[in-house]
């Protein structure tokens, strides 16, 4: 019995619509973006009206969105919420369908080991949020390509899939970390996407408020911003270590509270 393989087909169906899910998402936005374009400069100066409150929640900030780049700056902030989320609910449901569909009983009396069960299983979700953010950086490319007037965006997309790649990761083993240790599987999803969308919250009040800037090592959100990657120098290290240690401590946790739970069968 090859479980990679099983869990692949069985989220294949959510992974096809969340990937079209994508591609709307890159190709509205763009298209916003051409209706946009020809009024250049005062968009910008129309944006700088608004509260800060409401630029922090477009994820405006200090992008220029008279050129493409500018735009998918913003537009990537949405980007990531969707893949983040995609990530946190493929973790938990990855961990705790087997209760849920009442399957347990017949995994565990095959004759394979847990830490073999856990690693096929986060194996299969790897490979999925590798196939959404390969999904969604060649959309990208040949959209924002198309839009960039002169723009060589190739190197800045590339970087900002990267940074997709790694909360994505973060977030789908958040997910499976609560999954392995919640003793009520049908919350697992629920707890995961509160604490996604806590996380989410707190990064754009770390933007409206700027006495809340120490708060940005709590959040993921905000290790990987677009204005920074783009913009602000790349990847910052101490951004890179939390995200190691997060992982680290996400994946230990899984291992260690499946191998001891009592699966309800």
């Amino acid at each position: 019995m090859n479980i990679f393989i099983i869990e692949m087909k069985a989220h294949r169906k959510g992974l096809i619509i969340w990937a079209f899910g994508i591609l709307f998402m890159v190709a509205s936005g763009m298209g916003k973006y051409a209706g946009l374009s020809t009024t250049g400069q005062s968009m910008n100066e129309l944006l700088s009206q608004m509260p800060k409150s409401m630029q922090a929640i477009m994820g405006v900030g200090t992008l220029d969105l008279s050129k493409a780049s500018g735009f998918y700056g913003v537009l990537f902030l949405y980007l990531v919420l969707m893949a983040t989320v995609h990530a946190a609910m493929l973790g938990a449901n990855i961990i705790s369908k087997e209760e849920l569909d009442k399957t347990a009983e017949f995994l565990m009396v095959k004759p394979i080991s847990r830490n073999k069960i856990i690693t096929s299983k986060l194996l299969a979700g790897l490979m999925n949020i590798v196939i959404f953010n390969i999904i969604t950086l060649v959309s990208s490319l040949a959209i924002v390509g198309k839009y960039g007037k002169g723009e060589d965006l190739s190197a800045d997309i590339v970087v900002l899939m990267i940074g997709m790649f790694v909360l994505q990761l973060i977030f789908m083993l958040i997910g499976t970390a609560i999954a392995a240790a919640s003793k009520k599987p049908k919350t697992a999803t629920a707890i995961s996407t509160a604490v996604l969308l806590i996380t989410f919250m707190l990064s754009i009040a770390i933007d409206i408020n700027s006495k809340l800037e120490n708060l940005k090592y709590l959040t993921p959100f905000k290790y990987y911003e677009a204005k920074n990657l783009m913009f602000g120098g790349g990847f910052q290290g101490i951004f890179v270590i939390l995200s190691a240690i997060i992982i680290l401590a996400m994946v230990s946790i899984t291992y260690v509270f499946y191998k001891k739970r009592d699966l309800s069968i």
